[in-house]
């Protein structure tokens, strides 16, 4: 599978006609599929579409989610966060289930409905680390990319310290409609401290 590197906006081809799961079909305006750079050491991994992000097909937009994109802006890793189409800079963001249900979150089995198309980009993309935004992204990588199990990891209790993975280092993020003051300057002292390390000498990334 190869990215086409000149779309921002899925670039792994996913099946944009996907009917896994019956009843989100119904819902659905678009499938959320992933978006932002195709070589990017960061991956921001939320729960499931916004009703903007169910409109656009693009993760994070809107009033529900704004705050994600306003974290990367203030890391010089969004440069509008007001776009309709933001520009991101060493970043990609997904979610673990990729449509809308007007009136639910969705269920388990719907999350692991979508789990091939998490793991692909995750594989494509190879990150240095990845965000979870809320407890339910931290469970899903906890089972399958580290030592540990999701009983083992409270958001709250991991936000903004990070854990080694398998391939990666997570670092658990707050919802930020939900962090207190506190909590956004401890996330983005801890990140803005992790974007000064140079992982490319490390672990010999490709260049972009």
């Amino acid at each position: 599978m190869d990215a086409r590197q000149e779309s921002a906006s899925n670039p792994f081809g996913m099946d944009e006609e996907c009917e896994n799961c019956p009843e989100l079909c119904e819902t659905r305006t678009t499938i959320a599929h992933g978006y932002g750079d195709v070589g990017a050491e960061f991956v921001v991994l939320g729960d499931s579409p916004s009703e903007a992000a169910d409109e656009t097909g693009i993760p994070f937009l809107g009033d529900e989610e704004r705050g994600v994109l306003d974290v990367l802006a203030a890391v010089d890793m969004c440069e509008d966060p007001d776009a309709m189409e933001p520009e991101l800079s060493n970043v990609f963001l997904t979610y673990t289930a990729r449509c809308r249900h007007p009136e639910r979150e969705p269920t388990d089995r719907e999350v692991q409905n979508c789990e091939p198309y998490l793991n692909s980009e995750i594989r494509m993309i190879n990150p240095e680390i990845i965000v979870p935004v809320g407890q339910r992204p931290l469970n899903e990588l906890a089972f399958e990319y580290t030592t540990f199990s999701a009983d083992e990891l409270d958001v709250e209790e991991r936000h903004a310290t990070t854990i080694r993975g398998r391939g990666f280092e997570i670092m658990p993020m707050i919802d930020p409609a939900e962090q207190t003051d506190d909590q956004r300057t401890a996330f983005l002292e801890h990140f803005s401290e992790t974007l000064g390390r140079d992982y490319r000498q490390t672990k010999g990334r490709r260049g972009r």
